[in-house]
């Protein structure tokens, strides 16, 4: 059609699987040049805007990015043919000025801008959109399909959004399957995200029989399968996916086709034969093989079907947007996953590596950090014991979330060690961290070294609890009896100010006697936007209060999900809980092999009928720790530790396992990763349990109440 954008011969584009070509593939109307447009010259273009470029130009469907602050509108040649007579004028030009006449109408300019703003992506699988026409108003309305997505620069910024839109028809149907994946893939944050979402998209979309992605992984590569049939429910698709380890000279087509960046397309045959694992494999007649290629990632997609399929050029075309749009989001998991190894390291040197292990005081913390997980957290919390017998423990908070802020917590932790070595009361120990923080901040010339901390000391013999804050929260005491709910108050410390402000602090004496539990906490576990703080403080304490046990880990998991709604800060906490006997406890190590689970289900069972646990209480909790060790050695891949822990009124089993995959996002307790199965048993079988996110992989623990008279009455062995 006449001015239609053109279509100029170049290298293959990152569409065909290549790395990203100097120019673009393509260019725009013949009357004009990119450098009068807003994106410019392209040898100055961001990689991740050539490649959307690309991917607008060869899509086989209408489509465009409205690009920058204006949205200026850079579409292919089926989005021309929707705005008629505005093209080839609307080219390179706010979206606002094309669209003049309909801009302001609910739904259409409003979308696009918020999807800019927000960064957040928006699909309306049909409705009426009012068209431009050639007069001065609106033309008549038609049905559409829409989907807007953010788009993001090697960064992460978003600097545009991509348009797909097609009237509704039986043809549009994978043109709305492509807008889906487009905005799921826009919320994911890890490889394993961007795996579930490609494999369930592809399967549906294109009602494939078998889909594979795979990318490169140091030396090899590391690949993931979804067939189709597979049943899989809620738990299952939180689980990290089954990833399957190539060496770089395997013969599977995927791991071919990743390294050399070119797409094959096999009509019938045995494509995986070389290849194969299972019968699966062995089945696929047909398969298309797509490279994903970026400037940080190499990768492939494959599609199978088990009978012959001669993939038409527009499936062709599809298939390619789609391992375009997956690339994309790759890289951008791949960068996200590198930051946060980054940050977990950081946060590994900042917080204690254990606890004391302590015959009547008993202890757990827990940290989930702030905003996405992506950056090392200004709170922590510390326990130790001093020579005296007594325990010192310690919760802080750092305002901010950056390395400045994690290496100002680190000094503060330190510091406080140091000093209540040499003088462990409260006042003289926040007085010296009040000089430290004086001093840093006059070194930095900065006001901005906000910290807040309590500090106490439990003495078990005199039953005794002092505590001393510099502008932290109040600690919480709860006090009950074995499986009743207790009762919860807040300890009356003198505030004080917070470290540097040279302010006056002093300590006060509490009752600490056996049976109650002390809980340090940040102040994210009780702040929410438009909730005040005093709705916080009594929905924690409420909590606390009608828990059936005072057991630490429990209060832990408690503790951070008892307010609802969601905190970017960080939320750390503290338990100690003054044991009336001394628990028994131990563990084991389970080696990443295939009998271990048995092996954990004999010595679990011997260990607690050693210890006269009754019957019921050792079949339940024998069969809750064989899923939750299963679960541990196929879905974080790595060597696990069982311990239990034995005391009169409860037992407390837990499964540590040193895997990070799927571990990004701050778990809740009502979050629990294991199988479908496994969730069931633990929810039926246990008075309580829950999943501790830590720096060095995860641990999964329940809690089951021992019936009254039923206690080991022994002494604990040493």
């Amino acid at each position: 059609m006449p001015g239609t954008v053109g279509r100029v011969p170049a290298p293959p584009s990152t569409v065909a699987g290549a790395l990203p070509t100097p120019g673009p593939a393509v260019g725009p109307p013949a009357d004009r040049g990119w450098p009068e447009t807003p994106l410019g010259p392209p040898d100055h273009w961001d990689p991740a805007l050539r490649a959307v470029v690309d991917l607008v130009f060869s899509a086989p469907m209408p489509m465009a990015l409205a690009y920058g602050a204006q949205l200026a509108l850079i579409y292919n040649d089926d989005f021309a043919e929707l705005i008629a007579a505005r093209h080839p004028d609307a080219f390179g030009r706010p979206a606002a000025e094309v669209f003049a006449e309909v801009w302001d109408v609910p739904g259409v300019g409003d979308v696009i801008e918020r999807v800019y703003r927000t960064g957040e992506p928006f699909l309306e699988q049909e409705g009426t959109l009012p068209l431009v026409g050639d007069g001065p108003g609106p033309a008549d309305h038609s049905v559409f399909i829409r989907g807007y997505s953010p788009v993001r620069d090697s960064t992460g910024s978003v600097i545009g959004v991509l348009t797909v839109a097609a009237e509704a028809s039986q043809v549009t149907r994978r043109l709305q399957n492509l807008s889906e994946l487009a905005s799921a893939l826009a919320g994911t944050l890890t490889l394993d995200d961007v795996a579930r979402v490609t494999l369930r998209s592809a399967v549906s979309t294109f009602g494939a029989d078998q889909v594979e992605f795979g990318v490169d992984d140091g030396a090899g590569w590391r690949l993931v399968r979804r067939i189709r049939g597979d049943v899989l429910d809620e738990a299952d698709e939180r689980l990290p996916p089954l990833w399957r380890r190539h060496a770089a000279d395997s013969p599977a087509p995927l791991v071919v086709t990743a390294g050399s960046g070119t797409p094959s397309f096999a009509g019938d045959g045995q494509p995986l034969l070389r290849s194969a694992v299972d019968r699966h494999d062995e089945k696929i007649r047909a398969l298309a093989a797509l490279p994903l290629r970026t400037a940080t990632l190499r990768g492939g997609l494959t599609v199978g079907y088990r009978q012959p399929h001669f993939w038409p050029p527009a499936e062709r075309a599809l298939l390619a947007a789609s391992a375009e749009l997956v690339a994309q989001a790759a890289e951008r998991a791949r960068r996200f996953e590198t930051q946060h190894g980054t940050a977990q390291l950081l946060q590994r040197s900042m917080l204690p590596e254990h606890l004391p292990d302590l015959p009547l005081l008993r202890i757990a913390a827990r940290y989930d950090a702030g905003v996405d997980g992506n950056a090392a957290g200004g709170d922590f919390y510390d326990a130790f014991a001093l020579p005296d017998g007594r325990l010192a423990v310690v919760l802080g908070d750092v305002a901010g979330h950056d390395v400045q802020a994690a290496a100002l917590m680190g000094q503060v932790r330190a510091a406080l060690r140091a000093l209540a070595l040499s003088d462990p009361d409260p006042v003289p120990v926040l007085a010296g961290l009040d000089r430290l923080v004086a001093s840093l901040s006059a070194e930095a010339r900065s006001e901005e070294l906000f910290v807040t901390v309590v500090y106490g000391l439990i003495e078990p013999e005199t039953e005794r609890l002092t505590l001393a804050s510099a502008g932290h929260p109040p600690p919480l005491i709860r006090r009950g009896s074995p499986g009743q709910p207790g009762t919860a108050r807040y300890v009356d410390v003198p505030p004080g100010v917070p470290l540097g402000l040279h302010g006056l602090r002093s300590a006060v004496s509490v009752e600490f006697p056996p049976g109650d539990t002390l809980l340090l906490f940040s102040d994210g576990v009780v702040e929410r936007r438009q909730r005040s703080l005093t709705d916080g403080f009594a929905a924690l304490a409420g909590t606390v209060a009608g828990s059936a046990t005072g057991d630490p880990r429990t209060l832990c998991a408690l503790a951070t999900g008892a307010v609802p709604g969601s905190t970017e800060d960080d939320v750390a906490v503290l338990a100690v809980e003054h044991a009336s006997t001394p628990s028994r406890s131990a563990g084991m190590e389970v080696p990443a092999e295939p009998t271990a689970p048995g092996r954990v289900r004999h010595w679990m069972t011997a260990q607690l009928n050693l210890w006269g646990v009754p019957e019921q209480v050792v079949g339940a909790a024998v069969l809750c720790t064989s899923e939750l060790t299963t679960n541990a050695l196929l879905h974080a891949g790595t060597a696990a530790r069982v311990e239990i822990d034995l005391s009169p009124e409860r037992l407390l089993v837990s499964v540590a396992d040193s895997g990070t995959r799927g571990a990004v996002a701050p778990a809740r307790t009502e979050k629990l990763s294991s199988r479908g199965r496994g969730l069931g048993l633990i929810e039926q079988l246990s008075d309580a349990w829950g999943t501790d996110p830590t720096v060095r992989g995860s641990t999964v623990w329940f809690e089951m109440m021992i019936p009254a008279r039923a206690g080991a009455d022994e002494q604990p062995e040493t």
